[in-house]
């Protein structure tokens, strides 16, 4: 039944001309042998990912009839089963023979679409010379699942929205060649780091108006919490779930105490278990919506007595609830935009708090092995803020010997003494840029 369909859709993808592409910085390991599964939020730009590394193999000299880009979202291919793999490898193997022997890339969008699909991929990397790229909606397609369904035969590669880098060359501007960049260029990196934490990172909301991308955002954040939590896990208390959503898009890089919120929603008359909150924070974070920050410690007492902090996927989500976002959570925003930044880096990350009560933003551990302490303040336009985050970074250095120490500002650059040590300001367009 779906043989011709098959035979179209790859004569479909021969004749495909790609759209333009907005590069994006994150690389697929493509080892031999596993597939590189693409994994994060709806509207993240999962799909154009795939179409930047079909572009990508085919600069390499693959020629165009050595692969196969098919969306399984295909209305032609609704009511087909797994044999539909078969049946569109077959296909490509029929126009072009030679593509058998390899190797030749097979890139799958909405994998989930077509139950069993994790059998046919594990069968392609174990018998055929063939490389397997796929994607597919959060709600179906989790890192964890991907690695237990193809047994070790894949790696997971997060794709977040846009960073500041990617948004800049969206939008044309040129990411400085040499550093420091003359003080015109520093001025509208520093207005391009007010808009980024503006609009966000998500690809599709880049050219929108203001009134528009924020129903966009909105309807992302509604897909999310519908398709990815209530559909997906069967949560029940919806009306638990959109307040929990609404702190948190209103509570950019703050600090999520279930405890606090339990207690909350009961004061305002919301009925809700405190295991389904828990739960709920969870599933939010499968979904990449939030991603939530431990205490650096080891203590299991200090652990349950201090809360995660919560970071959204995307700085541009905050103003969903909140028209004066960056106004009255600057210093938030970009304490996110910061930790996102940090993540696509593939650092491990905590936040410190010492025994007297002063923190540090960040405790980030580098896949090199380097370590920073990082402090993020919006401005330091105070004596009180300066002290504060120097206290925080003394109080912590101690036990970090080798540690960088930073301070991220909007635009303040220069140094500042800890103690016998000295921290390094460094306005955010650098930090977000730079190598």
């Amino acid at each position: 039944m779906f043989e011709a369909v098959a035979e179209r859709i790859v004569a479909e993808h021969e004749a495909l001309v790609l759209p333009e592409i907005v590069d994006r910085d994150v690389r697929l390991p493509s080892l031999p042998g596993k597939a590189d599964a693409l994994v994060g939020m709806r509207r993240s730009g999962k799909t154009w990912r795939v179409l930047q590394h079909l572009r990508d193999v085919e600069r390499a000299g693959v020629p165009r009839t050595h692969t196969l880009f098919v969306n399984l979202e295909d209305e032609r291919l609704r009511g087909a089963d797994v044999a539909i793999f078969g049946a569109l490898v077959d296909a490509a193997f029929r126009r072009d023979p030679s593509a058998a022997s390899g190797p030749f890339w097979l890139l799958l969008d909405e994998v989930q679409a077509i139950a069993g699909w994790e059998s046919f991929v594990r069968r392609m990397l174990d018998t055929r010379s063939v490389r397997v790229v796929i994607a597919g909606s959060s709600a179906k397609l989790l890192s964890r699942e991907v690695a237990t369904s193809l047994r070790g035969r894949s790696l997971a590669t997060e794709i977040l929205p846009f960073s500041l880098r990617e948004a800049l060359r969206y939008v044309g501007w040129a990411v400085p060649a040499r550093w420091p960049p003359p003080a015109r260029g520093r001025a509208e990196l520093e207005r391009a780091v007010v808009r980024y934490l503006t609009v966000g990172g998500f690809p599709e909301v880049q050219p929108l108006d203001p009134a528009l991308r924020r129903r966009v955002l909105q309807e992302y954040v509604d897909v999310t919490l519908f398709r990815d939590v209530v559909e997906r896990h069967g949560a029940t208390n919806v009306v638990a779930l959109r307040r929990l959503v609404t702190h948190l898009l209103r509570s950019p890089a703050g600090k999520l105490s279930v405890n606090k919120l339990y207690n909350h929603f009961r004061s305002q008359g919301i009925g809700v278990a405190k295991d389904a909150l828990h739960e709920y924070v969870g599933h939010l974070e499968d979904a990449s919506f939030v991603f939530t920050v431990p205490l650096e410690t080891h203590s299991e007492r200090r652990r349950a007595v201090h809360p995660r902090k919560a970071y959204l996927v995307d700085p541009g989500l905050a103003h969903v609830a909140a028209f004066d976002a960056l106004t009255t959570r600057r210093g938030h925003l970009l304490e996110n935009a910061v930790y996102l930044e940090l993540r696509r880096r593939g650092a491990a990350v905590t936040y410190h708090v010492s025994e007297t009560g002063s923190e540090v933003d960040f405790v980030a551990r580098h896949p090199d092995g380097g370590v920073d302490l990082i402090q993020v303040s919006a401005d330091l336009d105070s004596e009180e803020t300066i002290a504060r985050e120097a206290r925080g970074l003394g109080d912590a250095a101690p036990a970090y010997p080798k540690a960088r120490l930073l301070v991220v500002t909007m635009t303040t650059a220069g140094t500042m003494p800890v103690g016998r040590r000295k921290a390094a300001i460094v306005p955010a367009w650098r930090f977000l840029l730079e190598e």
